[in-house]
């Protein structure tokens, strides 16, 4: 090598050694730039992992002998042979065991679709449950050999399946308020030794002459449909009582029982009225429907998607019931 090419590679090697400082330094300039630009994430329960002591509500069913039955926008039902266990998802939430408020959920994590609940939720839950071979409590099947003590009651659970209902002020539909209520008021009558058969248990969709029929093959002494209203107007709220117009005097009293029975509920009451739903005119037996509130209603809607508001209308809703059999 040359003296002159020697010469060149001395003087450009300090230019090289900048060159390199500079890009290093714009290296790093650029990542604690985009470091900076790093949105903060915002407070939320959709967890990219689960906390410590969490497990998934899957996991909760297998250590418990249920299998997930239903996972809906409120709540996570639970259940084998012999137990209904629903688990509600909203806040301050609790959970029911065979239609019975047994305790605090405690704190709920989702990640994606999947709900994480406290690891010792399982040892809350098995001790409500029932252990013994015995029949179910809450029937949906009008085949299975039953002789009622008191009478037969069907509970309807409106619309369900494909036919969400009306949509609520605060997002969540109506179907799933009207299947928790459903199912706890059989759960209470069935314990006041009434024969209880369950139009629908899940979310199912059936057509309205189909929940008429139920109740005419199982010669049932009352049919209860329950529902939830909607209207434009926002400021509309209360529950109804409705009967068909050209109802009997059995269908009546009942209604005027369940209407007199849900006043104690804290909900303003718009009385009985009268409307020839196919549920109601194409029943053999006397039936009601029951509109438990407005949807439509931003208060109301907190309300009835509120488990003790659900159960203290189911509890109403049964004590009426009671009341018009006579019993």
């Amino acid at each position: 090598m040359s003296y002159r090419s020697r010469r060149v590679r001395r003087v450009n090697q300090p230019h090289a050694l900048l060159d390199k400082d500079v890009r290093i330094a714009s290296a790093v300039g650029l990542m604690l730039l985009a470091g900076c630009q790093q949105p903060t994430p915002e407070p939320t329960t959709q967890l990219s992992e689960p906390g410590p002591a969490k497990v998934s509500t899957y996991d909760l069913a297998r250590q418990l002998g249920l299998s997930v039955a239903q996972v809906d926008e409120t709540f996570i039902k639970l259940k084998n042979d012999y137990n209904v266990v629903m688990i509600f998802t909203c806040a301050d939430s609790r959970f029911y065991v065979n239609g019975r408020a047994c305790g605090a959920v405690g704190r709920i994590e989702k990640v994606g679709s999947v709900v994480y609940v406290e690891s010792d939720l399982a040892a809350r839950i098995k001790p409500c449950l029932i252990t013994e071979r015995a029949p179910s409590r809450v029937l949906t099947d009008v085949r299975k050999p039953i002789v009622p003590t008191q009478g037969t009651i069907v509970v309807d659970a409106g619309h369900g399946g494909k036919d969400p209902g009306a949509p609520s002020a605060l997002g969540f539909r109506e179907k799933a308020i009207n299947l928790a209520v459903a199912t706890q008021l059989a759960s209470i009558l069935t314990e006041r030794g009434f024969h209880v058969v369950l139009t629908r248990d899940r979310d199912v969709f059936l057509e309205k002459e189909e929940r008429a029929a139920v109740a005419n093959r199982c010669s049932a002494d009352l049919f209860v449909s329950i529902h939830a209203d909607s209207a434009e107007s926002r400021s509309l709220n209360g529950f109804t009582v409705y009967t068909a117009r050209g109802a009997g005097s059995q269908s009546r009293w009942a209604a005027k029982a369940i209407m007199e029975a849900m006043g104690r509920t804290g909900l303003d009451s718009n009385g009985v009225r009268e409307a020839d739903y196919v549920v109601l005119v194409k029943t053999d037996c006397p039936a009601v429907l029951v509109e438990v509130g407005y949807l439509s209603n931003f208060w109301e809607a907190g309300k009835l998607r509120d488990p003790y508001m659900q159960r203290r209308l189911a509890q109403a809703i049964a004590d009426g019931v009671v009341r018009s059999m006579g019993k």
